[in-house]
């Protein structure tokens, strides 16, 4: 039971496309050809990884070893 509160939980409470609406520009954009909407979503998955790797080596690297925790939430 608790497994299916957890995928409950991300799929529709903590999904960031449906919380924050970042698909949905990009969506309507895209949504008439097959094609568009697979390049689109490939350029999305790019930026996604890339800025989560970016805010990970800011973390990680910068941050902590620095004792900045706080500036987390600003960075």
């Amino acid at each position: 039971m608790s497994l299916l509160i957890i995928i409950i939980a991300t799929v529709l409470v903590n999904n960031f496309v449906l919380s924050y609406f970042l698909g949905i520009c990009p969506f309507l954009g895209v949504s008439g050809k097959a094609s568009s909407a697979i390049g689109m979503g490939f350029a999305v998955t790019f930026v996604m990884t890339l800025t989560a790797a970016i805010t990970w080596l800011i973390k990680y690297e910068i941050l902590i070893p620095f004792h900045l925790p706080f500036l987390e939430y600003v960075s």
